[in-house]
């Protein structure tokens, strides 16, 4: 089988001036972006859907990825695939010091056992003396200073809220943000009824990020209830347009009472299905 040092041997290969593939060697950091996500995402999708057939594969494609960023930085004399390697193991090392009390990789583990909720204690204090470390200017530091701007939105939303959670600002517990939902609901209203297109936009926003806020204090990831939402929208959709190619009609020629029924038909069905 193939090894890493084949795939680096690949990459370089690929992007070889002389010989390499025209299509990589035109690549910069900012135009492989979207196909990191990308494939991030069908990561996900693999996990969520069980495929772990398939899952090696999308691995091998996100690595690929990272592969690609080191290749790119070793050409430009930045930095190459082995100080990723190191400083990913030198980070992890320092953020899990109840597994490597010395700091070595190799050396005796602490044989205490420390609590969760200790170790995600030390594991923010460690992430937060990272974050003064980066800091320009120590005295403006914020919490959120490391929070991706590239994340999902609703992933980003309930990053933010965890931060500032850290120091007490939030609610103490789920129903006050029940409330706070419903505040923002009738703002949305109020931005309709003036037929403001630029106050709905904003007070949509705002109701999204109390939803979001919503979920995480129920312990539920926005995103993944999102993409699950998404998911089942998509299931219900196609049984509409089967049952309706299956009757020899045109989805155009469909009232929206008889799609919704036809709607209220694949929910039965699925409440019915085995495991449901």
């Amino acid at each position: 089988m193939y090894q890493l040092d084949d795939l680096l041997h690949l990459m370089a290969r690929l992007r070889d001036p002389q010989h390499g593939c025209p299509w990589d060697l035109k690549q910069t950091y900012a135009s492989i972006v979207p196909y990191t996500l990308e494939e991030a995402y069908e990561v996900a999708d693999a996990i969520e859907q069980g495929d772990f057939e398939h899952l090696p594969g999308e691995l091998g494609d996100l690595l690929f990825q990272v592969v690609y960023y080191s290749q790119l930085a070793q050409e430009e004399g930045r930095f190459d695939f082995a100080r990723v390697v190191d400083a990913i193991t030198t980070k992890l090392v320092r953020r899990h010091p109840h597994v490597f009390p010395d700091g070595d990789l190799y050396g005796a583990p602490d044989m205490a056992r420390l609590e969760e909720a200790a170790i995600k204690q030390r594991w923010e204090e460690l992430k937060a003396e990272e974050r003064a470390e980066k800091a320009a200017a120590p005295e403006q530091l914020s919490l959120l200073d490391d929070v991706p701007t590239a994340l999902p939105a609703l992933s980003r939303a309930a990053k933010l809220q965890r931060r500032a959670a850290q120091v007490g600002f939030d609610w103490p517990e789920a129903l006050p943000v029940v409330d706070k939902v419903r505040e923002e609901l009738d703002e949305v209203l109020e931005a309709m009824s003036e037929n403001d297109a630029e106050a709905v936009a904003e007070e949509i926003g705002d109701l999204l990020f109390v939803v979001t806020n919503l979920a995480r204090h129920l312990k539920v990831d926005p995103e993944a209830a999102l993409r699950g939402a998404n998911g089942k929208f998509e299931r219900r959709f196609r049984f509409i347009e089967q049952r309706v190619r299956d009757a020899g009609r045109d989805m155009h020629s469909c009232t929206l009472e008889e799609l919704d029924a036809l709607w209220g038909e694949a929910k039965k069905q699925e409440k019915q299905a085995p495991g449901c």
